[in-house]
């Protein structure tokens, strides 16, 4: 047996949040790691290419670019032997909404896209990477 009244046959969720984000999850292009920034180690230059392509930074404004950039200098230090970042790496992350908590903590959802949204992102996909098989192609020496 239940305690409390019976629900209302006609009841209302009245939780809902207006600043709530709900994303799709199709591939981005995403932006290219600045060279200006000196990123030495692989572990920062993956971490730099999941954040560009997540589903978060088709939201993220200059300033959470800026962020990024500060960040991915955090994790390139912390890859390169300086561990003690690793908390303030999670503290900036968790703001992006880095793992399910953090995500339920910021009303965002994540949802599956649709088969023609999924095939638009791989056409567009596979003509950048035949671009960039080209200028490889192009740029090489003479003798190879």
């Amino acid at each position: 047996m239940t305690r409390g009244p019976r629900p209302k046959e006609n009841a209302v969720r009245r939780n809902h949040h207006a600043h709530a984000q709900a994303l799709r999850d199709v591939p981005l292009e995403g932006r290219a790691l600045p060279k200006a920034l000196g990123i030495a180690s692989a572990g920062a230059k993956r971490f730099w290419r999941t954040w560009a392509t997540s589903p978060q930074a088709s939201a993220w404004a200059e300033t959470d670019w800026a962020e990024l950039e500060i960040t991915v200098r955090l994790v390139d230090a912390l890859f390169l032997g300086d561990l003690k970042h690793a908390s303030e790496i999670r503290m900036r992350t968790a703001k992006w909404g880095s793992t399910v908590e953090d995500r339920a903590r910021l009303r965002m959802t994540v949802e599956k896209p649709d088969e023609d949204e999924l095939a638009a992102a791989s056409e567009a996909r596979e003509e950048v990477d035949m671009d960039e098989e080209l200028y490889k192609l192009l740029n090489q020496p003479n003798g190879a």
